[in-house]
């Protein structure tokens, strides 16, 4: 017996701000358009996604780590604005 309790499957992403491993639908995935970050709520914008908590703190360390160009291989730097800003909004509710 391997130990591992049968239940449904739950898809599972890790935060690239905290490195924590949550369940996807407490994640925010993050796409890139242009030369941003923008939320994707509904999952379907095209390319590579990142995913993140929904809270200031993870976004912080996201940016602070570089981990926004580091998901999206992108040689530049990425704009977070609309991504803090959907953020902070989401908090204050």
């Amino acid at each position: 017996m391997s130990g591992r309790t049968h239940g449904p499957a739950r898809p599972e992403r890790t935060c690239i701000g905290c490195r924590e491993r949550a369940a996807k639908r407490d994640l925010l995935r993050v796409a890139v358009v242009g030369e941003s970050c923008v939320p994707d709520l509904r999952g379907t914008l095209p390319g590579r996604g990142a995913y993140v908590h929904p809270d200031t703190v993870c976004l912080d360390l996201a940016v602070r780590r570089r981990a926004f160009p580091r998901a999206f291989r992108a040689r530049e730097t990425l704009d977070t604005a609309d991504l803090r800003g959907y953020v902070e909004q989401a908090h204050r509710e």
